[in-house]
C-alpha cells in the first residue's frame, strides 16, 4: 500500500540526549546502570503508599539534579515533572553542542505530557483539608496543565517555534519525537527539542493499584513469572536536527530518524487487542513510513510493561510482522530497570535506543529469568549485548488503544 502522502523527504538526526531516570539524574549514569542490568525500582518515599497493593516505584532522586537557579531562575516555583524536563533539556544541548544565547531560537518544542504538577496539586489540596494556609508556591496551581513542563522549558530556554504537548498515554513521547522528525522533515524548523515527562502521584499510583496492575515486586517484562508492572517517573529530551544544519556546524549524530507509524485500536480503555493484529498495523505503519523491511531491522526496544496481557499481545504481534525471525531479533524492555514511566516512557525508551544505535549495545530486560512461551522473544536476559544495528524500532502501546512505534537507524 502506497503512502497516503508525499512530503520532502530530508535527512533526520539526533544529535544530543538527556535523561533523567531513577537509576541516575543524567544520561551517562543512567545508560551505565541499565546496561549492568541494575534496577532503580524501590520502595516508594515520595508520599505514603499504606493501603495501597503495592509500595514501590522507580523514584528520581532530585538532589541529583544539575539545574543551577542562575540559568534557570524560576526553578524554585517548579514542580518535579518540570524539574525533570528542565533538566533533561539542558544535558541535551549541551550533548549536541547547542549554545544558548539570550536572543529567541526559532526551533519546535513538541512534549509528552502527563501528570505536570498533579503531585504539587495533591499536596496543595491535602493541606488545605488540614485548614492549612493557601498559598506555599506558585507551582501548586500553574503547574497543573499538562502542557506545564513544555511551556516551563519554551519560556527558560527561549524558544519561540512551534510548541505542542501531546498526551496520548504511553505513547505521548514516542509520538511527539515523530511529530518532531516531521517537523524538522518537512523543513519547518532546523532543530527540535522533543520528549516527553511525567512524575509520580498519588492519583496514578491509586488508579494502576485499583486496576490490579501492578506488582508487589520489581516488574519481570516477558518474564513467565510476571504480575503487573512498576510505576517510574523521569524525563528525555532529544535533539532532532535537519542533518544538513548538523553537519555544518560539526555534530556527530546518535542516530537517524527513519519514520514513525500512530494507530488506535478502539478495542478497550485499558485492555490491548489480544492477538497482536491492532499493534501489528503499528508496526508495519511505521515499517512503511521508514522505507525499512522487516529483515533490516536488528533491535526491538518493546513496550513490555510486564503485565500478562500486554506482554503477550505484543509479542504476538512481532511474530505476525517478523515470522520465524521474531525470536533471533533482540527484545528488550527497560521498564524493569526504570519503571513504568507513563507520558515519558516512550521519550526515554528512543533516547536509549538512539544510544543502543550509537554505541552497538542493546540494553538487557532487567528482572528476567524464566522464558514464556507466550513470549517467544529474545529479551536480553541479564546485561547488555554488542550488536550491530542498521534500523531499531522504539514501541510503545498504550492505554485507549493509542500506539506507536519509531524507527530510528545508523547513520551511513
Amino acid at each position: 500500500m502506497p503512502p497516503l502522502y508525499s512530503r520532502r523527504m530530508g535527512e533526520v538526526w539526533i544529535t544530543g540526549v538527556g535523561l533523567i531516570t531513577a537509576l541516575g539524574p543524567d544520561r551517562e549514569t543512567t545508560w551505565r546502570r541499565l546496561v549492568a542490568g541494575e534496577s532503580g525500582i524501590g520502595p516508594l518515599t515520595l508520599f505514603d503508599p499504606t493501603g495501597f497493593r503495592t509500595r514501590i516505584a522507580a523514584q528520581v532522586d532530585l538532589s541529583g539534579l544539575v539545574l543551577p537557579e542562575s540559568r534557570f531562575p524560576s526553578v524554585r516555583h517548579t514542580s518535579r515533572a518540570s524539574r525533570f524536563a528542565l533538566a533533561a533539556a539542558a544535558e541535551a544541548l549541551g550533548d549536541a553542542g547547542l549554545t544558548l544565547s539570550a536572543e529567541a531560537h526559532p526551533w519546535a518544542l513538541v512534549q509528552g505530557g502527563g501528570t505536570a504538577g498533579l503531585f504539587e496539586a495533591e499536596a496543595f489540596v491535602a493541606r488545605r483539608l488540614r485548614g492549612g494556609p493557601l498559598v506555599r508556591g506558585l507551582g501548586e496551581f500553574v503547574e497543573v496543565p499538562q502542557d506545564a513542563p513544555t511551556d516551563r522549558i519554551a519560556q527558560a530556554l527561549n524558544i519561540t517555534g512551534p510548541r505542542i504537548t501531546v498526551t496520548t498515554a504511553c505513547s505521548s513521547s514516542t509520538i511527539a519525537v515523530g511529530l518532531a522528525a516531521e517537523l524538522v522533515r518537512d523543513g519547518e524548523v532546523p532543530v527540535a527539542l522533543a520528549g516527553g515527562t511525567d512524575a509520580l502521584c498519588r492519583l496514578t499510583y491509586a488508579g494502576f493499584n485499583s486496576l490490579h496492575a501492578v506488582d508487589i515486586e520489581p516488574a519481570k517484562p516477558f518474564d513467565r513469572r510476571r504480575k503487573g508492572l512498576s510505576l517510574g517517573e523521569g524525563a528525555a529530551v532529544l535533539i532532532v536536527e535537519d542533518a544538513a544544519h548538523a553537519r555544518a556546524r560539526g555534530a556527530t549524530p546518535y542516530a537517524r530518524v527513519l519514520g514513525y507509524g500512530v494507530t488506535n485500536d478502539a478495542f478497550h480503555m485499558t485492555q490491548p487487542e489480544p492477538s497482536g493484529a491492532a499493534w501489528e498495523r503499528t508496526v508495519r505503519a511505521a515499517l512503511l513510513d521508514a522505507g525499512v523491511a522487516e529483515t533490516d531491522v536488528d533491535y526491538i526496544n518493546g513496550h513490555g510493561t510486564a503485565t500478562e496481557q500486554n506482554d503477550s499481545a505484543e509479542c504476538a504481534a512481532y511474530r505476525r510482522v517478523f515470522g520465524a525471525r521474531v525470536a533471533e531479533v533482540p527484545v528488550s524492555s527497560i521498564k524493569g530497570a526504570l519503571g513504568h514511566c507513563l507520558c515519558a516512557a516512550g521519550g526515554i525508551e528512543a533516547a536509549v535506543t538512539a544510544m543502543a544505535i550509537a554505541r552497538g549495545v542493546v540494553p538487557p530486560t532487567t528482572g528476567f529469568s524464566e522464558p514464556d512461551p507466550e513470549c517467544p522473544v529474545d529479551p536480553v536476559p541479564g546485561v547488555g549485548r554488542n550488536c550491530g544495528i542498521r534500523a531499531a524500532l522504539s514501541s510503545s502501546f498504550a492505554f485507549g488503544g493509542n500506539s506507536a512505534v519509531l524507527i530510528l537507524g545508523r547513520v551511513a
